[in-house]
């Protein structure tokens, strides 16, 4: 996927490119299959060749991480609010908000400081962090924070192994495909933990 995705960037102005990188970063932290990461690591590449520049990578980069992470935190916190309070949506309980809540409530700033650092749960972080209620400016700061320390590392990545882009392309396939699993299997986790007890309840 990587080598198709340089082409199409290589193609393209400066200009293009950092608007490119801007709407990746966006659409990745909404619609998680966007391959933000792999535009990135390009980018990445074409700073080792001055072709872009480093900052002002790392600040498109940044802000449509930013703008993503924020806008899923807006509909989740509106949703919260507007829709699952008056029952509306069935299949959210009022109890299973509730424990998200408290969830987020001792972890939650620590999750959005390290969202960008998990891969295929960005968006899923992002809703649920505005579906808690965290406070708009501090999860703002702390989403700005992980993305500029996430963005620059993925930038470094693109710039020392430009001529290699095979090799970093493994490494985040592989870091993304771990983290992935780890997710499902804990997601499978609490299923089965809540069909449990929700078993033993009836039973007694």
């Amino acid at each position: 996927m990587i080598e198709q995705v340089l082409d199409f960037v290589s193609a393209l102005s400066p200009f293009w490119i950092y608007v490119v990188l801007f709407i990746f970063s966006f659409l990745e932290n909404v619609f998680p299959p966007a391959p933000s990461d792999l535009v990135v690591i390009i980018a990445g590449s074409l700073v080792a060749t001055q072709s872009l520049h480093f900052i002002p990578t790392l600040f498109f980069t940044t802000l449509g991480s930013l703008l993503g992470f924020m806008t899923l935190f807006y509909v989740g916190s509106q949703l919260d609010k507007k829709i699952i309070r008056t029952r509306r949506i069935k299949f959210i309980s009022i109890d299973s908000i509730d424990k998200v809540e408290n969830w987020f409530l001792k972890y939650g700033y620590f999750i959005i400081l390290i969202n960008r650092f998990l891969p295929g749960t960005r968006s899923v972080i992002s809703f649920f962090a505005g579906l808690s209620e965290l406070n708009y400016k501090k999860t703002a700061v702390l989403a700005f924070l992980s993305a500029v320390v996430w963005n620059s590392f993925i930038i470094y990545l693109g710039y020392e192994f430009g001529k290699n882009i095979q090799i970093v392309d493994n490494i985040i396939s592989t870091y993304s495909d771990v983290v992935l699993i780890i997710t499902f299997i804990l997601i499978l986790f609490f299923i089965f933990r809540a069909i449990f007890c929700k078993k033993k309840k009836g039973v007694s």
